[in-house]
């Protein structure tokens, strides 16, 4: 029944989509190699949205990989970015009220496609897309809050891999479990990669599941 449930949200996404955006998907493609370290087969996606495979659709929010399902935010002071379309209004209010606070934000990435998970194949490349793939994941302040590896609790063991340096005690910029930012979008339903479990601490990122 949850199998079957899971495939009839997907169906429902994919024809509201289709109704929505004249049945034509647009996106980048790509693959991390774990053996090259380094993005490999970047490539354009131009599809109808009824040949979208499930892995191309967000089970949670409905939002696939496609542009046409993302929104463009802009903030003054920031960069524009794109987040999926049932969480832009949440998240541009968000950080409208954090800035008039007077919190620290100088950049936010959220939609970026790219297979940065799962399986890997022959060829050494991921095969699974992230969540930012679907605009359901958001980085704050990346250069202040880092993605370390070995590091089920932070400490000097941890390896920073990607971002610059986590220092909340020194770094006004850098995030925290009792900052406003973080409880801002841990109240909305998002939860901080800073706290997620295992190997990883990615303390710039929040996403429906933590990852």
């Amino acid at each position: 029944m949850y199998k079957y449930l899971i495939v009839l949200n997907i169906l429902c996404a994919l024809l509201l989509s289709s109704v929505a955006h004249g049945q034509t998907c647009h996106y980048q493609d790509w693959h991390w190699n774990v053996k090259q370290k380094r993005v490999v087969e970047l490539r354009n996606v131009v599809k109808d949205y009824a040949m979208l495979t499930p892995d191309e659709v967000d089970t949670q929010s409905g939002c696939s990989v496609c542009v046409e399902d993302q929104q463009v935010i802009r903030l003054s002071g920031l960069p524009e970015f794109s987040v999926c379309k049932r969480y832009a209004p949440m998240v541009r209010d968000a950080l409208e009220r954090l800035i008039g606070q007077g919190e620290k934000i100088n950049s936010v990435i959220a939609y970026r496609v790219g297979r940065t998970r799962g399986d890997i194949d022959a060829r050494g490349n991921r095969t699974g897309f992230s969540n930012h793939s679907y605009g359901v994941a958001i980085d704050i302040n990346a250069g202040h809050n880092g993605l370390y590896e070995n590091c089920p609790q932070f400490g000097a063991h941890c390896k920073l891999v990607h971002g610059g340096p986590w220092r909340p005690q020194h770094d006004p910029f850098s995030l925290h479990r009792e900052g406003n930012i973080v409880k801002a979008f841990t109240h909305a339903g998002f939860k901080w990669g800073g706290e997620i479990q295992g190997k990883q601490k990615d303390f710039m990122h929040f996403s429906l599941t933590g990852y």
